[in-house]
């Protein structure tokens, strides 16, 4: 079970809704795990492995096809990578390549459970890195040092990466990096996109850099996304898009500059307030400090992969949930990147609209959205995260209302850095349940739930509340939310 506090989330309010909701969701959140589709890649028989299938390939790639690789003729197999839930990949890798894996490291979260045996896992922190970061990244490093030609890499990188695979370049500190995450996408809501311009070229091995280190050896790049589908940039494309717009997949080319980056700062204000160290860096940084561009990395011996097409996405198996209970299903949309406070007066409004008129759907009827919503803080410090944000203001703007349940979570169980200090509850909460009972409880209980907005302190109201979901880590393939009209 992805959601692990069910009995507690069904024990008050509009029971019947919430479970409509929790079995929806659930269903779409255990779709979100990469270990089956790892699987289907990869085929061995005796000392030959088959790598391929059309169901992960980019459109238009010129590679297409299976391959066909003689283990009996490769020296060392390493896997590498980082990402929240990166170990559901390597343990597929792990069963597939049995003795012949060498060995490997990979940087997951902290709280995702020790899945591996023949790889290393470091742990780090995110959103914001930590030395833990660091070290796994020195890690892959170290494992570069002595690879041949000889050699097969399989490399992995997923949702979270940018801040667990973190190495800052020499003159840049941890703290400056730190320092610059958490002013640039937590106190001034930054898009990942538009942070990561900035943090690829001050990183050592962001920006397709940890290939150069392998770049010897045939090099196998799984990305957990779809790979005509950018989950974090959102647009659709081929091969060639994906080589060469990327700036999120770390074991991919990258299609920034460092004018962009400065461009970034300077429109947030933030330039000034930037750390010296990334200035500086940023202002001098020329061709041989660029990231890698798709004329360097077609030259290295490499097949891409995208192991969570759409096909097998979230979305699709919460619809088809929805559907088999007898509900007409709409997704609203699948990237939604806005204020998480303001998605949720809009798709509240939504709600109650067909709640009150029957209009754009008839009720009952359940709506899906997907995307990364935001929260900007603004130097506030309150234990939190989008999807909580997002729960607690449709909480206030759908008070009264008899049929609507909304629940929202981030795929990969935590939701915001977590922090939460209550007896009984988790350190980091998944994402919230709210209904039309949730405003009036709160009130009842004597929680400000405006104050807890303000201070973006959600965690503990929603637990309190008994609407905090309390989730198992996994991938993150971007937010779920489910609002069902009864």
């Amino acid at each position: 079970m992805r959601i692990l506090n069910r009995d507690m989330l069904l024990a008050s309010g509009n029971r019947s809704g919430r479970e409509t909701v929790l079995e929806i969701m659930e269903t779409g959140l255990r779709a979100a795990d990469p270990y089956e589709n790892t699987k289907k890649l990869l085929k061995r028989e005796g000392t030959i492995l088959y790598v391929g299938n059309r169901e992960f390939e980019a459109d238009n790639d010129p590679d297409a096809g299976v391959e066909a690789i003689d283990l009996e003729s490769v020296g060392s197999i390493y896997v590498v990578g980082a990402g929240k839930g990166v170990q559901r990949v390597a343990l597929a890798l792990e069963e597939v390549l049995g003795e012949n894996l060498t060995g490997g490291c990979v940087t997951a979260k902290y709280g995702d459970p020790l899945l591996l045996k023949r790889i290393h896992v470091t742990y780090g922190a995110h959103p914001v890195p930590d030395e833990g970061c660091v070290q796994g990244s020195m890690e892959i490093c170290k494992l570069s040092e002595h690879i041949t030609d000889r050699d097969l890499v399989f490399t992995i990188i997923a949702n979270g990466g940018s801040s667990l695979l973190t190495l800052p370049e020499d003159g840049i500190s941890l703290e400056d990096v730190k320092t610059l995450t958490a002013m640039m996408q937590i106190e001034k809501g930054v898009t990942t996109v538009e942070l990561n311009v900035i943090r690829n070229h001050i990183d050592k091995l962001k920006g397709g850099k940890m290939t150069r280190l392998f770049g010897k050896a045939q090099q196998i790049h799984l990305v957990v996304t779809d790979a005509n589908h950018h989950v974090i940039q959102g647009k659709r494309h081929d091969y060639y898009g994906l080589l060469k717009e990327n700036v999120w997949l770390h074991n991919l080319p990258e299609g920034s500059t460092f004018a962009q980056a400065m461009e970034i700062l300077h429109r947030y204000n933030a330039w000034e307030s930037c750390p010296e160290s990334i200035r500086a860096y940023l202002q001098k940084g020329g061709p041989s400090e660029e990231t890698v561009k798709y004329e360097e990395f077609i030259k290295t011996r490499f097949r891409v992969f995208g192991v969570m097409p759409d096909s097998a996405h979230f979305l699709p198996a919460a619809q088809k949930a929805a559907k088999h209970m007898g509900y007409h299903t709409v997704i609203l949309s699948q990237t939604i990147h806005a204020e998480a406070s303001q998605c949720a007066k809009v798709l509240a409004s939504i709600a109650k609209n067909i709640e009150d008129y029957g209009e754009p759907f008839q009720k009952p009827v359940v709506l899906l959205t997907s995307g990364e919503m935001l929260v900007t803080v603004n130097g506030e410090s309150g234990v939190g995260g989008r999807n909580q944000e997002f729960a607690l203001v449709c909480a206030k703007e759908i008070q009264g209302s008899p049929g609507i349940v909304i629940a929202s979570a981030d795929s990969d169980g935590t939701d915001g850095p977590g922090g939460l200090c209550l007896e009984g509850a988790p350190g980091c909460l998944g994402g919230g349940i709210v209904d039309g009972m949730t405003y009036g409880k709160a009130q009842e209980a004597g929680i400000d739930i405006e104050q807890c907005l303000l201070s973006h302190g959600t965690s503990e109201p929603l637990w309190n509340l008994g609407c905090g979901l309390e989730m198992e880590q996994n991938i993150s393939l971007n937010d779920l939310t489910v609002i069902f009209v009864g």
